[in-house]
C-alpha cells in the first residue's frame, strides 16, 4: 500500500480523536479511534446516523455481546461515511483545478504520488485524463484502532461472570474483527498473553494467498526487547506484527512508561540496526506457526514497518528521524489536539491548551491505572474533583466502570478513583492510628485519583451538544509537554504545512530539542523516585537506580556523538544542546554519588 503522508495521527484520550478518520481521512492521513468507551461510540453513532439520514437501531447493554456490537457498528459507520466523503472529494477534484492542486500541495514533497502528479502536469493539464488518474491512485486514510490491553475488565450478567471473551479489551478486539474495515489495531499498554492468544481466533489477521493482512497488528513500544517479546509471542500463533509503532517513554501525551532510563534516540538506533534480524527471526517463527495451523505460508518475509512518535514538533525533528533513523512514518499527536478540522474538543479545554506553558503541563498521579499520566493543570475534571473533596464526598460515581479493576473490596472490582472505593478505603484510614501528617499524605494519594475514563471522552459530547448527564462536564485532556510551545488554533493546512517544513506555527523561539526535553523529563522523573525511596535506600533498589543512572549515560555519550556529527542537520541546534547534555551528566553525577551514599 502506497503512503500518502509521511506521519500519522496517533490516538489522543478517548474521544479526542473517535472521528478523527472521518475529518481526515480523505486527505491520505492515518489517524487512530480508542475503543475503550463503547458508550460513548454508541451515542456518536446515533448522532452521525441522524446526520446523515442513515436508518438507526439502539444496541442496548440488554442485548447480547453489545460491547462488540457497538464497536462493530460504529467502525463501520466511520468507513462508511468516511469513503463517502472520500469518493465526493475525489470527484468534485476531479472537476476542479484548484482542489486537485490543492490536495496535492497538502502532500510532502517527497512523495512519490505528488512527483507523479507534477510529472502528468508538467506540459498540460487535460481535466479527463488528470481526473482518472487521481481516482485510480489516491488512496484513503487508515482508519485504526487502539486497545489498552491492560483495560480488560471482567464483566458479569447478572451475578454470573462472564468468560474471558466478553471481558472489555477481548469485546474490543473482537467488535474491530468484525467489522468491515481493513486497517490496523494498535496494542498498547505492553503485553497481555490471554489477549494475544485471542487474535487466533480471527481470520483476518492471518495473511491470505496474495500475503496481504486485511486487519494488521502494531504493537506500540518503548523498547527493542519488549519488541522482540512481543513480535515471537504472537508469530509463534501464526500472527505478523506489520508496525512496531515507538513512542518515548516519557515525552508523550497520556499514559508514560518509562524505560529503565532507555532514551528514544539510543532506542530508534537499535531498531534501525537490528530491523533485518527482528524481521527475519520473526519470520521463521512465523512460517512454523502457519505450516503447523495448515495455513498458506508467505514465500519471504512480509512487510515490516516501523515508526516513531513522542515529542516531534518541528520539521527538522520530523525529516531527521525520518532520515536518520530510516523510520516509515511520525506521530505527531499533542499539536494536533489544536486542530478543530482534525481532533474533537471542546471550547474551554482548547482556551486552556492555548494558554498552557511548562508549568501547567505535568506529569501526575491521577490515572486510577496507577501508571504516570501527563495532564493540564486545571483542567474542569480535576475542578470538579476538586469540589466533591471540599464537600466531603471525594471520589466520582463511576457511571461506566472501565477501569473498576482494584479487587481488594469486591470480586466485581472497583474503580480506585471512586466513591465507593475512596470511601472504604477512607474508613480504613481512619482505623490505623495514624499522625496527622501521615494520615493527610495517604488520603491526599487516594482521593488525587480522577476519572479519566469518563473525563477523556466528555469532550466530543460537549463539542456536538449531546447529552452529559449521566457523565457531567469535565473534562480530563492528556497533552504531552509539547503542548506549551504550541499557542494557537490551526487549521489542518497550516499543521501540514508545518510538518513538513513550508510554514512555522510555533512562534516561541525557545523551544527545546526533542532529545534534550525527554532527557529533562527523565532527570527530573528520576529524581522524583530517589526523592520518593527509603532512607536508607534498600540495596535492590540502588541497584535499580545505578542502572537507570548508567542507561541514561549511556545516553548521554550517544547525543554526544550524534549532535556532533548532525550540526548542519538542524538550524535550531546551537552549541547550547551540548552544554545541556554536559549539565545532564553532573547532574547524574550527583545521584550516583546520594544514591550509593544512602
Amino acid at each position: 500500500m502506497a503512503y500518502a503522508h509521511s506521519f500519522h495521527i496517533p490516538v489522543m484520550g478517548i474521544g479526542f480523536t473517535v472521528d478523527t478518520p472521518l475529518k481526515v481521512s480523505q486527505f491520505g492521513m492515518d489517524s487512530v479511534i480508542s475503543l475503550v468507551d463503547d458508550i460513548l461510540l454508541e451515542k456518536l453513532r446515533k448522532m452521525y446516523c441522524e446526520k446523515f439520514e442513515i436508518p438507526y437501531t439502539e444496541i442496548t447493554e440488554k442485548m447480547s455481546d453489545f460491547r462488540a456490537r457497538r464497536v462493530t457498528s460504529y467502525l463501520d459507520l466511520m468507513q462508511e461515511l468516511s469513503k463517502r466523503k472520500f469518493e465526493d472529494f475525489k470527484n468534485s477534484t476531479a472537476d476542479t483545478v484548484k482542489g486537485i492542486k490543492e490536495y496535492f500541495s497538502m502532500l510532502p514533497d517527497t512523495s512519490s504520488f505528488k512527483q507523479e502528479f507534477k510529472k502528468l502536469t508538467r506540459d498540460y493539464f487535460d481535466l479527463d485524463d488528470v481526473g482518472n488518474w487521481v481516482r485510480e491512485h489516491m488512496n484513503m486514510g487508515s482508519i485504526d484502532v487502539n486497545i489498552m490491553t491492560k483495560v480488560d475488565k471482567d464483566n458479569y450478567l447478572k451475578k454470573e461472570k462472564l468468560s474471558t471473551e466478553y471481558n472489555d479489551a477481548h469485546a474490543a478486539l473482537r467488535g474491530f474483527a468484525n467489522s468491515n474495515l481493513s486497517s490496523s489495531m494498535i496494542l498498547s499498554a505492553g503485553m497481555n498473553p490471554r489477549l494475544y492468544s485471542y487474535l487466533e481466533q480471527f481470520e483476518d489477521f492471518y495473511p491470505d494467498e496474495d500475503g496481504r493482512i486485511k486487519k494488521k497488528i502494531v504493537l506500540k513500544v518503548s523498547d527493542y526487547r519488549s519488541a522482540l517479546i512481543q513480535g515471537k509471542f504472537l508469530a509463534k500463533k501464526g500472527l505478523w506484527v506489520s508496525e512496531y509503532r515507538i513512542e518515548s517513554g516519557l515525552n508523550c501525551g497520556g499514559h508514560a512508561f518509562a524505560t529503565d532510563g532507555y532514551l528514544m534516540g539510543p532506542i530508534l538506533q537499535q531498531f534501525k540496526e537490528n530491523k533485518d534480524e527482528l524481521k527475519n527471526s520473526i519470520h521463521e517463527l512465523l512460517v512454523a506457526a502457519l505450516a503447523q495451523k495448515k495455513r498458506y505460508v508467505p514465500k519471504s518475509a512480509l512487510p515490516l514497518r516501523i515508526t516513531a512518535q513522542g515529542g516531534v514538533g518541528t520539521s527538522e525533528e520530523h525529516q531527521f528521524i525520518m532520515e536518520h533513523y530510516e523510520v516509515d512514518s511520525v506521530g505527531w499527536g499533542t499539536p494536533f489536539l489544536l486542530v478543530p478540522e482534525a481532533t474533537t474538543v471542546d471550547r474551554e479545554t482548547l482556551d486552556k491548551l492555548i494558554k498552557a506553558k511548562e508549568k501547567d503541563l505535568y506529569l501526575s498521579n491521577i490515572s486510577p491505572l496507577g501508571i504516570p499520566f501527563h495532564s493540564l493543570r486545571g483542567n474542569t475534571k480535576d475542578i470538579e474533583k476538586s469540589r466533591l473533596i471540599a464537600k466531603g464526598r471525594p471520589g466520582s460515581s463511576c457511571p461506566k466502570k472501565f477501569v473498576a479493576l482494584n479487587k481488594d473490596f469486591s470480586e466485581k472490582g472497583l474503580c480506585i478513583a471512586s466513591r465507593q472505593y475512596q470511601h472504604l478505603k477512607i474508613k480504613e484510614l481512619d482505623a490505623m492510628d495514624l499522625s496527622e501528617s501521615e494520615y493527610k499524605t495517604q488520603y491526599n494519594k487516594l482521593t488525587e485519583k480522577s476519572c479519566t475514563c469518563v473525563g477523556l471522552g466528555t469532550s466530543a459530547l460537549l463539542v456536538y451538544g449531546l447529552d452529559t448527564k449521566v457523565e457531567g462536564k469535565g473534562v480530563s485532556i492528556c497533552p504531552g509537554p509539547n503542548m506549551a510551545y504550541y499557542s494557537k488554533l490551526v487549521s489542518l493546512r497550516e499543521m501540514t504545512d508545518h510538518i513538513y517544513g513550508r510554514a512555522n506555527v510555533i512562534s516561541r523561539t525557545d523551544r527545546p530539542n526533542m532529545f534534550i526535553k525527554e532527557l529533562t523529563i527523565y532527570l527530573d522523573y528520576l529524581q522524583d523516585q530517589i526523592d520518593g525511596a527509603d532512607a536508607p535506600i534498600p540495596e535492590k533498589q540502588k541497584k535499580y537506580f545505578m542502572g537507570f543512572i548508567a542507561n541514561l549515560e549511556d545516553g548521554i555519550a550517544y547525543y554526544q556523538k550524534l549532535f556532533a556529527s548532525s550540526q548542519g542537520r538542524f538550524k535550531t541546534l546551537g552549541p547550547e544542546i551540548l552544554g545541556n547534555l554536559d549539565i545532564g551528566k553532573e547532574v547524574l553525577e550527583g545521584m550516583a554519588l546520594r544514591v550509593k551514599g544512602s
